[in-house]
């Protein structure tokens, strides 16, 4: 039977498809058109009405032929029409698989002839430093261009350019971008892409031409793009990149606008390149415009019937210069104050009228509060092994009930404030189709919260010291914190267990135990003396909010502790009086009572807010030692600018014996070290034995700990990493030995919240010292507090 041609053959068919690549710079977004096929021909004279008898599909290698009998529209049955056919090309050449379709009919068959598009086998990408591989990996795959995917050169050509175009805007105008397409067997094809992202451009000058009233390079100190300098290395400041300019212009509108520059406009920017392509010169040119002061500030809209509340938000004053800042601050303040009070979508719009003549901007602040919502859901993501529970019930904000603004701020405060997130966003979508409606999304990404603590000092006379602990916080995503500490060090030996359930009740009542023994030996540290304490204990604590921030603690514990050592080698004075008096050790059965107050925005890298608290033990007389032993602390933090904190740390110690008897010396404060006074050998600050070599301790304490903390350069928006600069002071004071007046210090570290717990590196130098004191210039502790 001979084979009749219906279709002539169709030659390959380009598919125009565009790449988006947000994965890498979130900017192009190529819409991607239809594929075309083309028109079908004229059936040959005679075939159509021919009822077709069975289908065959050939050329197939990889696509089922179930797929292609799916997307042709002729059936077995069905008269032959040149209208189906047409239709069949066109469904077949749409679905992309295939670059070349034939239709032919023998007798009453019809024979579907198909060559198909290589498949993606392997997509491999080499040199790229810049961009990560999984994210090009990623952005390449939601493009088209993925293992299994039909391969389209269009397509990596597209997505050549859009790469290259990125690298551009990241100052790589070096690059060189290769794709290399190797056949595989079962028709496919690897896709290899080798980037040469060659040499960096670096900015060679940068000028801001119309500057009067500011100098230049005050100007330029403003900018986050700087001409090479000897931190370049690490900041990569003078790397052009089209996204770091922008923020630069940014800036400099914004330091104008807050001094008064209201007409402030950046008239051009220019960049260009040197001819070997290595050099960037960036020039701006400026209109600084007239400055001018602020008129009269006036409200108007929906007030919701608080005049005189609005009218206290409102801080701008007449006859003062015009600061953008301040006004954006009233606007928020405004804003907050609405949203307070169930408004979530409320808005303040200043509206200005400029004088040019007196050089002075009145201003009409616009309320419109909008509706009254309130929160249908609470919707919380990213906490893989903390459980849901853990994190709803430190909402202050319900659902079903009126939206608060501050409320929500309390919440998120509350959740940051456990300690268990990295970090902690809140943010309230409305509900489509519901106007008075929000949804509230809490999403918090978890940090590694198991640790391993340990410490480590240096000193020319003690050399090594070393400490250590296992503790997990959030135990199994239950809120609750267990420390196992086990120390077999020469100096601490100690096996302990504590527990934590912050939510022993539904009403927030917490419960702490803990069981432990150790033994600590001073003759392993020369600045100590020669004695070894044995302690042994249990407690249990019970801690009751009463307000949002404030919580009363009680317990009661038991301890029993020995001094050892004969008494010839004892050469502490108090330990070996306690030694003298207890011989054989004595017990203390012990009664707690403490208040804290917590009012910081983050548990593990605070900006702002405040820590107090005030713990007292009483040994009671139902034991043989019999004592009040005080503890106050006071932590202030305070944000200076947007990356840069000031933290104040101040702690009080004070120790009494009672019914006669002397304050037990195992009950000692001690002071030096990281977490006390630094650059100092830890417990070495105050009384010390009449030769001054031996630390006796004192039943009184001070230590106050000023720290600047600010960013490591090029990672501001990571906040568990951070440099700071201290400056400590203090002293112990005891009821024996010498002790000098206050010591103090002063130097630089780092702080860092690593997988094994907060780390803290110091380096300094004692700036007051007494004789007899030890030093360390450089310390470094993991596990440590403030």
């Amino acid at each position: 039977m001979s084979r009749q041609t219906l279709q002539p053959t169709v030659t390959r068919l380009s598919l125009a498809i565009g790449l988006s690549l947000a994965a890498l710079a979130a900017q192009a977004q190529v819409q991607l058109p239809a594929p075309v096929a083309p028109a079908a021909q004229p059936a040959a004279s005679g075939v159509s009405g021919v009822v077709i008898r069975d289908v065959r599909v050939e050329g197939l290698q990889r696509i089922e032929p179930g797929t292609v009998f799916s997307y042709l529209p002729i059936k077995v049955g069905d008269r032959i029409s040149e209208n189906g056919i047409t239709e069949s090309v066109r469904l077949l050449f749409a679905t992309g698989f295939f670059k070349d379709v034939r239709v032919e009919l023998e007798g009453d068959v019809l024979v579907v002839l198909l060559e198909e598009r290589p498949a993606i086998g392997v997509v491999e990408i080499t040199g790229s430093k810049e961009f990560d591989k999984e994210t090009l990996k990623k952005a390449l795959a939601d493009s088209g261009l993925a293992e299994a995917r039909i391969f389209d050169r269009a397509l990596l050509d597209r997505a050549e350019q859009e790469l290259k175009r990125q690298y551009l805007g990241r100052g790589k105008y070096d690059v060189q971008i290769q794709s290399t397409i190797t056949p595989l067997e079962r028709n496919r094809v690897a896709v290899s892409i080798a980037i040469d992202e060659g040499e960096d451009a670096r900015i060679k000058e940068i000028r801001i031409v119309g500057a009067k009233a500011f100098k230049e390079k005050d100007l330029l100190s403003e900018f986050k793009l700087s001409t090479p300098t000897w931190m370049s290395w690490y900041t990569k400041s003078d790397q052009y990149s089209r996204q770091k300019l922008t923020g630069d212009i940014e800036t400099l509108k914004s330091f104008y606008l807050n001094r008064g520059y209201l007409e402030f406009v950046v008239d051009a920017t220019q960049v260009s390149l040197s001819a070997d392509r290595k050099d960037v010169f960036i020039t701006l040119v400026i209109n600084e415009g007239d400055k001018f002061n602020v008129g009269e500030v006036k409200l108007a809209g929906d007030l919701l019937g608080q005049p005189a509340q609005f009218e206290k938000l409102q801080t701008l004053k007449s006859g003062e210069v015009f600061s953008q800042e301040k006004l954006l601050a009233v606007t928020k303040a405004m804003t907050d104050r609405m949203g307070e009070l169930g408004y979530a979508f409320a808005n303040v719009n200043p509206m200005p009228r400029i004088d040019r003549t007196s050089k002075r901007v009145d201003f009409t602040l616009q309320l419109d509060p909008g509706r009254r919502v309130y929160v249908r859901r609470i919707n919380i993501s990213g906490n893989a092994k903390t459980r849901d529970e853990v994190i709803r019930r430190e909402m202050r904000q319900f659902e079903a009930s009126w939206y608060d603004s501050e409320r929500i701020r309390l919440s998120r405060n509350r959740i940051d404030r456990l300690g268990y997130f990295k970090s902690v966003e809140v943010n309230t979508d409305a509900v489509v189709g519901a106007s008075d409606q929000v949804d509230v999304n809490v999403k918090v990404e978890e940090r590694p919260l198991g640790s391993l603590t340990f410490g480590v000092g240096f000193s020319s006379s003690d050399k090594l010291v070393l400490s250590g602990s296992v503790a997990q916080q959030n135990f199994l995503g239950t809120g609750t914190d267990v420390k196992f500490e086990v120390n077999t060090s020469k100096v601490s030996r100690t096996f302990a267990i504590s527990h934590v359930d912050p939510y022993w009740t539904d009403d927030g009542v917490s419960r702490s135990f803990d069981i432990y023994t150790r033994k600590f030996n001073a003759d392993e540290l020369s600045t100590l003396g020669q004695y070894s304490i044995e302690t042994a204990g249990l407690g249990m604590r019970f801690g009751v909010p009463y307000t949002e921030e404030d919580r009363i603690f009680f317990g009661a514990a038991y301890e029993q502790q020995k001094v050892g050592g004969s008494p010839n080698s004892v050469t502490n004075l108090n330990f070996y009086s306690y030694q003298q008096a207890h011989p054989s050790g004595a017990d203390a059965y012990l009664l707690t009572l403490g208040w804290s107050r917590d009012s910081r925005d983050s548990s593990i890298a605070p900006s702002s807010g405040r820590y107090q608290y005030v713990n007292g033990d009483y040994g009671t007389p139902i034991g043989e030692l019999e004592y009040v032993r005080l503890t106050y602390g006071h932590q202030w933090f305070k944000a200076l600018t947007k990356s840069i904190t000031y933290a104040i740390n101040t702690e009080l110690g004070y120790g009494l014996g009672l019914a006669g008897q002397n304050y037990p010396a195992t009950k000692n404060f001690y002071a030096g070290g990281i977490g006390s006074i630094r650059a100092f050998s830890s417990s070495t600050v105050g009384p010390k034995s009449s030769d001054n070599s031996t630390a006796l301790g004192g039943n009184r304490r001070l230590v106050i700990n000023n720290e600047l903390l600010f960013p490591l350069p090029g990672m501001a928006q990571d906040r568990t990493i951070r440099l700071f600069t201290y400056f400590d002071m203090g002293n112990v004071w005891g009821e024996v030995g010498t002790n000098g007046g206050l010591r103090a210090s002063a130097g630089v570290g780092l702080s860092w919240l690593s997988p094994v717990g907060p780390l803290k590196l110091s380096m300094g130098n004692a700036l007051r010292k007494e004789t007899g004191d030890k030093t360390q210039r450089l310390q470094f502790q993991i596990g440590t507090g403030f």
